[in-house]
């Protein structure tokens, strides 16, 4: 069943986030106004890996959840900017390392129901550091951390930021499986 799109009016607006009413038909339910957050820029998730089988990972306060926990890279692409550019030169302000290849891991929708919220999520490798951090708002550090304990932080909660959760469980799940094994 296809819902019908009668009209929408954009009730907030900003180049960050739009907050939209979308007057629609739902089958079974009827019409009704839907609200819809759309976001005007394309977002960046990258996991970051090295050769040593590491991962770099920014530890940071979100003070909207008011959580601290490690995230990957992430952020927007400017308009008209390839995604896989945005990617490279978020991770290189983000973390002061410079990614030599970036591929794209996989693209999902992260809040379908109500949301245009589309990330792009690469995996970076080949870094070499060219400074520090260019954004010390970004995070209170920046570390390699082993694969182990990766996990254990997934698993443990401490990486609760929706993209950077989604990037890392599937650069460790489907991205690893889909690929031929030596």
């Amino acid at each position: 069943m296809e819902w019908e799109t009668f009209g929408r009016r954009q009730v907030y607006g900003s180049p960050w986030v739009e907050v939209w009413l979308d007057d629609v038909e739902v089958p079974g339910v009827g019409r009704i106004d839907h609200h819809v957050v759309r976001y005007p820029k394309k977002s960046t998730t990258t996991v970051v890996t090295d050769d040593q089988g590491r991962f770099l990972l920014l530890y940071r306060h979100r003070f909207i959840t008011g959580r601290w926990g490690w995230e990957v890279p992430a952020g927007w692409a400017e308009p008209g900017e390839d995604p896989a550019a945005a990617a490279a030169r978020e991770v290189e302000e983000e973390t002061g390392w410079r990614p030599g290849r970036v591929e794209l891991l996989t693209e999902y929708d992260a809040m379908a129901g109500i949301s245009n919220a589309h990330f792009h999520a690469y995996h970076a490798t080949g870094c070499t550091q060219v400074s520090e951090p260019q954004d010390v708002s970004e995070s209170t550090r920046v570390e390699w951390v082993p694969e182990a304990d990766v996990v254990d932080l997934l698993v443990g909660g401490e990486v609760a930021d929706g993209p950077s959760h989604a990037a890392l469980s599937y650069y460790l799940g489907p991205h690893r499986l889909s690929r031929p094994r030596p």
